[in-house]
């Protein structure tokens, strides 16, 4: 007999839900159609660059003497039925710092949560070490921004989390972002009928 494995979502579902709700249900449910972008292939090839430069640079960064950096990191909770891969993990002697990079020139609140969602996977696979703070690396600036993981971002990823869950199960499409901005060169536009 098969254990079944309950359905899990990754790290970056959580981005895109906070960025906007609509890319998560069209990933979930119709997950052969997404397109791949631009984008999304400059992100990928500039996050492999900026993981070669890391190898080669101290930890002034992130305003530290010393750690131990692990690259590509893979994390998984049966409880919170997340994964993801964490691009980045320095332990020091007293924490674990998450680094998520990112090609991007702001540290927009959907990476500040899909931050926060790695601190909540690293707290359950290594309950013996805190995971207070992390940071974006921002590629194109060349600059670590710190994310302080507060009791309200904390429950805003654990809120956020039980919505993913629940367009997953009831299959119901979200409304439209308000910011209509984020539409514009959205790889799934083209589905979203009542968004000109």
């Amino acid at each position: 007999m098969f254990d079944e494995q309950p359905f899990t979502f990754r790290v970056a579902d959580l981005k895109q839900y906070a960025y906007c709700p609509r890319i998560l249900y069209y990933q979930t449910v119709l997950p052969a159609v997404r397109p791949t972008t631009y984008k999304m292939e400059a992100g990928i090839a500039a996050q492999g660059q900026a993981e070669g430069r890391e190898k080669r640079r101290s930890l002034r960064s992130y305003g530290l003497e010393s750690g131990e950096r692990t690259y590509n990191v893979p994390l998984y909770s049966p409880a919170l039925r997340l994964s993801g891969e964490l691009d980045m993990l320095i332990e020091t002697d007293e924490a674990l710092i998450p680094v998520d990079y990112k090609n991007a020139r702001l540290a927009g609140d959907h990476f500040r949560l899909q931050m926060t969602a790695y601190a909540l996977l690293l707290e359950a696979a290594r309950p013996d070490k805190p995971v207070t703070h992390g940071f974006l690396y921002l590629i194109p600036l060349r600059k670590a921004i710190s994310v302080s993981f507060t009791p309200a971002l904390r429950r805003r990823c654990q809120e956020a989390l039980v919505e993913l869950h629940t367009i997953a199960d009831k299959q119901r499409q979200p409304a439209p972002v308000s910011n209509r901005r984020r539409c514009a060169d959205c790889e799934f536009r083209r589905f979203c009928n009542d968004v000109l």
